[in-house]
């Protein structure tokens, strides 16, 4: 048993206590509100900052140098895993962009055996794509894209012991699909379609309950076209962010949380190789991508991922979008968990749900990780 203490909390309500946090066997046992709580042989003296819950990524190609498209591999989800856990990374979906179905089968073949061999952090895996529209493909290669049929869905369906997230065009795909999609337990999100607003609407209604990337690749608001933004904004599905200040502008995001009452945002890092190292290119399926300016673009200037990591996600939505610090980890937490089912699980610092937490000093760096209760300590 393990007693955590002598940081302000972060409560499920958004509130914040001085309290302390006792782990036993990977779990939360307690969670205790006071000042002035007595000190136990176990305890370990935080001495400040905030102990909050562990980030949850939902949208992460790469990083450490590595990307999971070129090697769909348990060696390449343990370097993603060490590479973003120091950035405040306690869960993730790695994600595998538009590719052929070999390159499927061997994600999810990669993503099961690390759930088994328990590599910290990774809770299932995000296929964005490959039943996306052309139009729209951005990044990805159109070389790629396939129709949905009954090998499809068996196949992305497959994955045993973790959660899997299915980004896809509606247009793509016939409304069965998505139906069945959603039977199957598989969250679907709308992404890389020119799908309209009633498309949108209808696409919730069998199923969709996720936006990809807000406003990337995706019908944008007119005034006579309303299109699938709105349709996110209006509805109750989980709209992801990435704010980086590279793919939205922060002033469409502060419209955006404003306009959607639920408040179901994720933020999500998009992140390709070159998060959390120096590295200034990477090539991806063939194309080589370079940072100009914190952005990664291919060389027609296509945006492509992005260096961002999950702390840094909470530093820019404080910063720049007018939310605090709580709402900030939040949207990189509980809406993540709740998007994924995984509420009971993760993303509160609740009695019960595993221990993943993590320590910040009142800069926001990380200081400590926790993952199932295993702790590391990140160097100064």
């Amino acid at each position: 048993m393990t007693t955590l203490s002598g940081a302000q909390i972060l409560l499920p309500s958004g509130d914040w206590c001085e309290g302390a946090v006792t782990l036993e066997q990977g779990r939360i046992e307690t969670v205790e509100a006071g000042p002035a709580l007595p000190r136990r042989p176990d305890t370990l003296e935080l001495d400040g900052g905030y102990l909050v819950p562990g980030l949850f990524d939902i949208q992460v190609n790469g990083g450490g140098g590595v990307l999971f498209n070129d090697a769909p591999t348990l060696e390449t989800l343990r370097t993603m895993s060490e590479a973003h856990r120091a950035f405040g990374t306690c869960a993730m979906l790695p994600t595998l962009i538009s590719d052929d179905i070999d390159k499927v089968r061997a994600a999810i073949a990669a993503v099961e055996q690390a759930i088994a061999e328990g590599v910290p952090g990774i809770v299932g895996m995000h296929l964005e794509g490959p039943m996306l529209n052309p139009a729209k493909r951005g990044i990805h290669d159109a070389r790629h894209f396939r129709t949905f049929d009954a090998e499809t869905l068996e196949l992305f369906s497959s994955m045993q012991g973790g959660r899997t997230l299915i980004t896809l065009a509606p247009e793509a795909v016939e409304r069965d699909h998505i139906r069945e999609l959603a039977r199957r337990g598989i969250r679907v999100a709308l992404g890389h379609s020119l799908a309209g607003y009633d498309e949108a609407r209808i696409a919730e209604a069998d199923g969709v309950t996720g936006y990809t990337h807000l406003f990337n690749a995706m019908t944008g608001i007119e005034s006579r076209k309303p299109g699938a933004v709105v349709a996110a904004l209006e509805g109750q599905a989980w709209c992801g962010l990435i704010v980086d200040g590279h793919h939205v502008d922060p002033a469409v995001l502060r419209l955006a949380i404003r306009a959607k009452a639920d408040q179901r945002f994720c933020l999500v890092t998009d992140a390709m190789p070159v998060a959390g190292t120096d590295l200034e290119e990477f090539v991806l399926g063939g194309r080589r991508i370079v940072i100009q300016d914190g952005a990664c673009r291919g060389e027609d200037g296509t945006l492509a991922g992005s260096a961002l990591t999950m702390i840094g996600a909470v530093h820019r939505a404080t910063e720049s979008l007018g939310i605090d610090l709580a709402s900030a980890l939040r949207f990189a937490s509980m809406e993540p968990a709740r998007f994924m089912g995984l509420e009971g699980e993760l993303g509160t610092v609740e009695a019960g749900r595993r221990a993943n937490l993590l320590h910040l000093d009142g800069d926001l760096r990380v200081q400590r990780s926790w993952i199932d209760g295993d702790m590391v300590e990140v160097p100064a």
